[in-house]
C-alpha cells in the first residue's frame, strides 16, 4: 500500500517524529456542502487524517451528539453517492488529505461488500473503519478492501482479553484505533487514569501506531493522551462545536486549529516565542 496516502501519513510523521491528528465529522451535517469545506479546512489546519462518517439509524459505538449529527444528515437523505460524490470532487480539486470512510456494516452489506470497496478506491478513500464487522466475523469483506489496497482499521478497547488484542492488531492495518473508555463516543470530562498502562498493553504486541479515540473532547485531553500513544481522534467535540456554531465555518475551524497545534507541540513553541519577546 506504498501509494496510500494512509501510508504516506504515517511514514512521514514517523519520519518527523510527531504525533497523529485524526479528525471526524458527519457526512451531510449540516450538510454536504458544509462537510466539503471543512474536510479542505482540515487540509490545511494540520489535521492528518479525515474520518468521514456515514450517518447511520442505529449507531451501536456512537454518542448523543454523534447520533444527533446523524439523524439530521438522515433527514436529509444523505447517501452513499453523496459520500462517493463528495470524496471524488475533493480529489479532482487537489484534495490530498487521507481519508478513511466509516460506517457500520449494514449500509456496507445493503450496498455490495466488494462492490462497495471497489467504490471506496475508485472514488479517492484511503481506508475504512467499521465499528460492528470485527475480524473474526468477517468472512470477505476485509479480503475486498485488501483487494483494493485500503486499509482496514480496526478497535481496541479497554476490556479486549490478551489473545484476542493480539489478533486484532495483526489483522488491523495502518494503525490501531484504541477506544479510552468502556462505553460510547461523546465528550468526557477526564481521560481514564490507566490510560498509559493501556496504551503499554497494546505497544508490546505491534509496533503499528496506536491512535486514542473517545472522550478526547479538549486540548488538554489530546495533550495528554499524545504523551502516551501516537497520536488522538476527534469526533464528538468537532461535531458539537458545529453544532454551538450554528454552523459557522470560522468557529470550528479555530478548533480544529487549537487542537492540531497541541497535537503538534506548536502551542508550547509559540508560548516560548511570546515569553522570550519575539514577534512572528
Amino acid at each position: 500500500m506504498k501509494n496510500n496516502r494512509i501510508t504516506q501519513a504515517l511514514s512521514q510523521s514517523s519520519l518527523d517524529r510527531r504525533k497523529l491528528f485524526c479528525a471526524f465529522l458527519t457526512l451531510g451535517y449540516p450538510n454536504l456542502a458544509f462537510t466539503k469545506r471543512l474536510i479542505r479546512e482540515m487540509e490545511t489546519s494540520g489535521v492528518d487524517l479525515v474520518e468521514l462518517g456515514f450517518p447511520f439509524s442505529d449507531p451501536l459505538a456512537d454518542g448523543p451528539v454523534i447520533q444527533k449529527a446523524s439523524e439530521h444528515a438522515l433527514r436529509k437523505k444523505v447517501s452513499l453517492k453523496d459520500a462517493f460524490r463528495l470524496a471524488r470532487e475533493l480529489r479532482k480539486e487537489g484534495c490530498r488529505i487521507p481519508l478513511i470512510f466509516f460506517s457500520y456494516y449494514n449500509p456496507i452489506l445493503h450496498y455490495g461488500a466488494v462492490r462497495f470497496a471497489a467504490e471506496l478506491r475508485k472514488n479517492g478513500f484511503d481506508g475504512i473503519i467499521c465499528p460492528d464487522l470485527p475480524p473474526d466475523e468477517d468472512v470477505f469483506f476485509a479480503a475486498a478492501v485488501q483487494k483494493q489496497g485500503l486499509h482496514n482499521i480496526y478497535l481496541i478497547a479497554p476490556t479486549t482479553e490478551p489473545s484476542r488484542l493480539r489478533m486484532i492488531a495483526s489483522k488491523s492495518s495502518g494503525f490501531i484505533y484504541y477506544v479510552s473508555l468502556k462505553g460510547v463516543t461523546g465528550m468526557r470530562k477526564s481521560l481514564s487514569s490507566d490510560l498509559r498502562q493501556q496504551i503499554a498493553r497494546v505497544k508490546k504486541v505491534t509496533s503499528k501506531p496506536v491512535l486514542i479515540g473517545f472522550g478526547i473532547s479538549t486540548p488538554a485531553h489530546a495533550k495528554k493522551a499524545c504523551a502516551v500513544s501516537d497520536g488522538v481522534i476527534v469526533g464528538s467535540a468537532i461535531v458539537n462545536k458545529i453544532e454551538q456554531s450554528g454552523g459557522r465555518l470560522p468557529a470550528v475551524a479555530r478548533f480544529i486549529r487549537h487542537m492540531a497545534d497541541t497535537v503538534k507541540g506548536r502551542l508550547r513553541f509559540a508560548s516560548a516565542v511570546k515569553k522570550a519577546g519575539f514577534r512572528s
